[in-house]
């Protein structure tokens, strides 16, 4: 087994010529940026996988992308982002973290028996790490979902950009699940072909049942966050409408005694209140009067 922690250019170069790559093959590992994908070239098995990482301080899914090249007899394993399904920096990762039996969750090679079935087993390991990596980023996009739901109905104003954020989260996690669907279906289709063991076929079909788990997840969330996000653009449209009335109310309060105020103002020759000893107090008492009126309507009609 080959294994590149952080794969550098001459690191790649070295290794197609020592296999004798096809040149698109070439380009893909100098190119990395790929969704997932198998391909054939040759007797060479090509894959394409990303792990993922949820970074709950952040709310964000960290994806990692890793470059597997299967052959008879060899296997070779490149980190393309440069770091490992945890996290771990691929710069500080060494062989002895490979060799290491108290690292089990960072290795290909702990369990024996299964490595006996062929180098397809480190395929099947590196598979089914990274797919039980999806479970805890789900939890967490989760539990973020229903933090939200609770930012919905208690009127936060920021919860639409949240909401927003975390449904590209989703989406890109979903995407990610759907393309290693795809790869994991086009491997089982090679099983007979290529006289891929029972044994690891079993084990490759229990992967590929966590994965449409995880599929089932993702489309949930997504889903759910949708619905989240109608809801709240109905409560802050229900919001805007009470302050539209509210808006509305006092303007035509405001509104009655500006009119009473406009008619004595437009200076007639012949306006009998304007010599009236009382006309001053009356028009007050009918601007307060018509005013506290309509507030009564308006508190009535629970528009105040």
């Amino acid at each position: 087994m080959l294994f590149y922690p952080a794969p550098t250019g001459a690191d790649i170069a070295e290794l197609a010529d020592a296999w004798d790559l096809h040149p698109l093959l070439r380009d893909d590992l100098v190119n990395a940026r790929q969704r997932p994908k198998l391909e054939r070239y040759g007797q060479v098995l090509f894959l394409v996988v990303r792990s993922a990482r949820y970074i709950d301080e952040v709310e964000e899914v960290d994806f990692a992308e890793f470059h597997i090249l299967l052959r008879p007899h060899a296997v070779a394993v490149l980190c393309q982002s440069h770091r490992w399904i945890d996290g771990t920096d691929g710069t500080t990762f060494n062989e002895d973290d490979i060799a290491s039996p108290d690292r089990k969750e960072r290795t290909l090679l702990a369990d024996q028996h299964l490595l006996s079935l062929g180098p397809e087993a480190v395929v099947y390991r590196l598979l089914d790490a990274i797919v039980d990596g999806y479970a805890p980023v789900l939890q967490g996009l989760a539990i973020d979902k229903e933090q939200i739901e609770r930012q919905v109905f208690g009127g936060d104003a920021a919860v639409a950009e949240r909401i927003y954020r975390l449904s590209q989260e989703v989406i890109d996690m979903q995407h990610t699940v759907s393309s290693m669907t795809e790869l994991l279906r086009a491997l089982s289709a090679g099983f007979d072909k290529y006289g891929i063991p029972d044994e690891l076929q079993t084990y490759l079909q229990d992967v590929s049942d966590h994965l449409t788990r995880a599929s089932s997840q993702a489309a949930e969330l997504r889903e759910a966050l949708s619905q989240i996000l109608s809801v709240n653009s109905t409560l802050v449209a229900q919001r805007q409408n009470e302050d539209m009335k509210k808006i509305s109310g006092w303007a035509a309060i405001l509104f009655a005694p500006t009119l009473i105020a406009a008619v004595y103002g437009m200076n007639f020759d012949v306006m009998p209140e304007l010599h009236w000893a009382f006309g001053y107090p009356f028009a007050i008492a009918l601007m307060v009067g018509f005013a506290a009126g309509l507030y009564v309507i308006f508190k009535r009609s629970k528009w105040m």
